[in-house]
């Protein structure tokens, strides 16, 4: 109970707003009445939604950089609610903004302040946040973006080989910088390390603290050099969308539009696979696999949907979505528009009777057992689509490596192909690629754990 006449002490609150699918997260914090936002997502309606259920007022956008894997929403909810919209002073952007400098501090509400560190190392420009209680002057919480991350550090060379020894060392310097500035009850807010490839490694943890990364995070406990060397040599490929990331960013995206697209006909549909025009069916693997339009394509939503897309697709192709309910339609499109993929020529809701004025195709699923069986049968093409890393360190002997980003540009042997990947989801991808483009494949719709239990022998190392 509180005493009449006392007025209650408002707490802090951090409300993560999670993006499962790209590996991100952004953050709401507020006092009850006046809150701020760091590192949104493009669907700012997440955001919009929250502010309205807890009646607060947003004061300020904070972006930590200028984003490489992900369009921002910042500007356009910054606009959109009176919000001032802060970075960096040094990044070169083409639209009005608050620049922020290192050692500023920023009072927002009688309870919040924000002090800006300079943490580079993810780009030159990067910020952190560290939030302080005005009423304790303690440093709660720091905002670390691609800076600190749980177990790792944001990766150093999404800019260019040329820049990426400098920015590993600035990195190395920032974490450090972090460590010394807060204590160890401080809770770690970072924007990638979710499954995120601007993570330069994965970690499974929740949450974590500045005391915690301190105990265990090797850019604090190994030497300059040694945490380069090792972070160099365990980074692999990523996205090829994110080229197009930090111009679509520093130009200022504007609020989506993610209205339905356009009913298309199957005669349409027809017409734009045969113009070579990206048609993507959103069931899942299995589905697909027993019929679909033919020269479409399979992303299915039960997996990493926008990033494999995104790394596959031919930038700027119409696209027309193909899903069996309107809802699925319309999270691919929030999907799409997180990585700048902003409308959908066309749409069309049901399955493949609805969708075309041809015979489904089809193609076969198995699982390892019925491969080992098959092998002992007749001679067939094993195509593993792992990334290289994951095929050296296990992959089934005699098998054609051909990661699924490099696919498309990738020489294969003739014959039958069997895809298989770690789970079956890159494996439908290609497959449906391969089938669209005249291959015989079959699908392999199983675990790799599996395989040696199959009687498929796995071996590992280079091809």
């Amino acid at each position: 109970m509180t005493p009449t006449g006392v007025t209650p002490q408002r707490t802090l609150s951090i409300v993560p707003i999670d993006t499962p699918s790209l590996g991100d997260r952004s953050y709401l914090v507020h006092d009850g009445s006046v809150a701020f936002v760091v590192d949104p997502q493009r669907d700012i309606d997440r955001v919009l939604e929250v502010l309205d259920r807890e009646g607060l007022s947003l004061t300020h956008v904070f972006e930590t950089h200028v984003h490489n894997d992900y369009v921002t929403g910042g500007l356009a909810l910054a606009r959109e609610t009176g919000a001032a919209y802060l970075l960096n002073g040094r990044d070169e952007v083409a639209f009005d903004r608050e620049p922020l400098h290192d050692g500023q501090s920023l009072g927002i509400g009688d309870r919040i302040r924000v002090e800006v560190v300079a943490t580079p190392g993810h780009t030159f420009n990067h910020l952190s946040y560290v939030l302080h209680d005005r009423h304790s002057g303690q440093g709660l919480a720091v905002f670390s973006g691609g800076s600190l991350l749980y177990g790792s550090t944001g990766r150093p060379d999404l800019l260019g080989e040329e820049h990426t020894d400098r920015l590993a060392r600035l990195q190395h310097g920032s974490a450090r910088r972090l460590r010394e500035l807060l204590p160890d009850d401080a809770l770690l807010y970072p924007t990638h390390g979710f499954g995120s490839f601007c993570s330069a490694t994965q970690s499974d943890a929740a949450e974590s603290t500045i005391g915690m990364e301190r105990s265990s995070n090797p850019v604090l406990l190994h030497d300059e050099d040694t945490y380069v060397r090792q972070l160099l040599e365990g980074l692999g490929d990523w996205p090829a969308y994110y080229v197009h990331m930090a111009s679509l960013n520093s130009a200022g995206p504007e609020r989506p539009d993610l209205t339905f697209p356009r009913e298309a006909t199957p005669e349409e549909i027809r017409r734009r696979v045969d113009a070579g025009e990206w048609v993507v069916d959103l069931r899942n693997r299995t589905a697909f696999a027993a019929g679909h339009v033919p020269g479409s394509f399979n992303f299915g939503l039960d997996g990493s949907f926008a990033t494999n897309l995104g790394w596959l697709f031919d930038w700027g192709t119409p696209i027309t979505l193909l899903g069996e309910l309107p809802e699925h339609v319309s999270q691919a499109q929030r999907e799409l528009v997180r990585i700048g993929i902003d409308r959908p020529v066309a749409a069309a809701t049901g399955g493949p009777g609805q969708w075309s004025d041809r015979e489904p195709a089809a193609f076969g699923q198995a699982d390892f057992r019925r491969l080992a069986e098959v092998l002992r049968e007749r001679p067939v093409v094993v195509l593993d689509v792992r990334r290289t890393d994951e095929f050296e360190a296990g992959h089934i002997e005699g098998a054609v490596n051909a990661p699924l980003h490099e696919l498309r540009s990738s020489e294969l042997p003739g014959g039958e192909l069997w895809i298989h990947c770690q789970s079956g989801y890159r494996a439908s991808v290609a497959a449906s690629l391969l089938a669209a483009a005249g291959r015989d494949v079959v699908a392999v719709d199983d675990h790799f754990g599996e395989a040696a239990g199959a009687g498929l022998t796995v071996t590992s190392g280079g091809a």
